[in-house]
């Protein structure tokens, strides 16, 4: 048999005896985002809509351009209703959000750390927490009558459920060889509750906060259209009922503007309680 000749096989390149830069590949997932492009695109939508309706070819009445809405919350603010409006709804989201917060971490604590408490608790947010909050104000002005209370316990509701939820989960998802190695050193309870399971909970309770914050949003817009005389709500539904879409988006801006707000204070908070991650 005849035998293939061997290949012909190129020479090395000549490195010159240094060692070739590899690219460092454990930086872990650290996603950035550009600061200005979520500002460019808001803008480039705006100027196109604003061209759109100053061209005729979008009917103001459907969809005022932006320069009608700017128009609108102007006046809304010269004239004071804004200031009214807004004081309604930023007052029932801060007393809602806070009671709901505040019971919310104590039964998720409760449920994270008591096994009686794990039992009971799971099985009435399991059943309770799927019903529409927003449902229940009805029932709840004819148990606290008509006035502040059945909206703010409307919006407590809301925001409690999702907390505990929130708080019961991160304390779940704290490592157990912390705690075992606390308590193996004689570490008092409390203790290691407020320096181990606190601090390793938190980045799950403070993303439970952008939830509830939205949630509370909702419902106090819902809560405003069913029943009240001042409010963001209130004043979306008056302006939809009076054909007034310039007001109307005015006020659904002012909605997402508030959104914004309390997003970046949360951000904020979690920046400085969270600066050892």
């Amino acid at each position: 048999m005849l035998e293939r000749a061997p290949a012909k096989q190129e020479p090395a390149a000549d490195t010159g005896g240094a060692p070739r830069p590899v690219a460092f590949r454990g930086a872990g997932f650290t996603p950035s985002a550009n600061r200005h492009a979520g500002w460019i695109a808001l803008a480039t939508i705006l100027v196109l809509w604003q061209i759109a309706g100053s061209l005729s070819l979008v009917n103001p009445l459907f969809l005022p351009p932006p320069l009608a809405i700017g128009k609108a919350l102007y006046q809304l603010a010269l004239s004071g209703a804004l200031w009214q409006h807004l004081a309604a709804s930023v007052m029932r989201i801060g007393i809602g959000w806070m009671l709901g917060t505040a019971a919310g971490i104590a039964v998720g604590f409760a449920i994270g750390l008591s096994r009686i408490a794990r039992s009971v608790g799971i099985t009435f947010i399991s059943a309770l927490f799927p019903i529409p909050k927003i449902a229940l104000l009805p029932l709840l002005i004819l148990w606290l009558g008509i006035g502040e209370e059945p909206k703010i316990a409307t919006i407590a509701l809301g925001v409690f459920f999702s907390t505990a939820i929130s708080v019961y989960s991160g304390v779940d998802a704290v490592p157990r060889n912390l705690i075992r190695m606390a308590q193996s050193f004689g570490v008092p309870f409390t203790t290691i509750v407020r320096r181990v399971i606190w601090p390793g909970a938190l980045p799950s309770i403070l993303a439970g906060f952008r939830i509830t914050a939205s949630i509370a949003l909702l419902l106090v817009v819902s809560a405003e259209m069913i029943g009240a005389e001042y409010g963001i709500g209130a004043f979306v539904l008056q302006a939809g009922n009076l054909m007034q879409t310039d007001q109307l988006l005015a006020g659904v801006v002012i909605v997402s503007l508030f959104g914004l707000a309390v997003g970046k204070l949360i951000g904020l908070l979690e920046a400085r309680l969270l600066h050892w991650r």
